[in-house]
């Protein structure tokens, strides 16, 4: 690998991901924009080229084997590695979703993209983060998935989103698995919280920019060696699980 940093953000023509890619770009590095729309990424990567970010395309289907397959073989031919995945795709699955009339197969649509996409894709990209000299995952979650503060009196978290909420808790504790697992290696691994942003995963009710939704990642994916991992963390501090 050159000495230029390679990031990988999924979900990245778009909102919070695009705005961790542009801002991960800013550093100098060279980023690959996966996302599924081929218009809306090419669109992304001109955006991002244009605004001085060493970008490409990566066709990825977080929710597709043979996708992820093919973009991890893409990266590998292309750069030749990759320092840092940020796995930021993630669907809601609509509104409402009380759990007592949610449609199970939604929840098994999210979970497969929220969740099961994250361990495809992590475990695609694994064997170039290894080769890698400081290589970070991050896991983008949502403070919606704590079960403390979801059960602490006092605290509204809004609606109850079963399946996203419960796919963002899952997430959490895939990310404390990996960890665990990843412990004798150099690999960092934490999940991240944008706060209520803006994006139209939630028909733009946020409260924050993309912009600043994207400061999480950015800072955890430039983690020094003795940063912390398997931790969940916002831009105030840590999250309580």
């Amino acid at each position: 690998m050159s000495e230029q940093t390679i990031a990988l953000v999924t979900g990245a023509n778009k909102g919070i991901g695009y705005e961790i890619a542009a801002g991960l770009g800013a550093l100098g590095w060279r980023i690959g924009v996966g996302a599924r729309d081929q218009q809306r990424r090419d669109t992304a990567v001109e955006k991002l080229r244009a605004a001085g970010t060493d970008a490409f395309g990566v066709p990825l289907d977080v929710a597709d084997d043979a996708s992820v397959a093919a973009a991890a073989e893409l990266i590998a031919d292309r750069v030749g590695g990759l320092d840092v995945l940020v796995n930021n795709a993630a669907i809601t699955g609509g509104m409402p979703q009380t759990p007592t009339t949610v449609d199970p197969e939604t929840v098994r649509v999210v979970v497969e993209t929220n969740v099961v996409g994250v361990i495809r894709v992590t475990n695609a990209m694994l064997p170039m983060l290894r080769g890698s000299a400081s290589p970070r995952i991050v896991n983008m979650s949502s403070s919606v998935g704590s079960l403390t503060l979801q059960t602490t009196p006092g605290i509204d978290m809004g609606p109850v989103p079963t399946a996203y909420l419960a796919s963002k808790t899952f997430l959490n504790a895939v990310t404390v698995q990996y960890a665990k697992e990843l412990s004798d290696s150099n690999i960092l691994i934490n999940s991240g919280c944008p706060g209520y942003t803006a994006t139209d995963l939630n028909g733009f009710q946020g409260v924050r920019t993309p912009h600043q939704g994207a400061a999480i990642a950015i800072h955890l994916a430039t983690l020094p060696d003795d940063g912390p991992t398997g931790g969940f963390f916002n831009d105030g501090g840590t999250v309580p699980w």
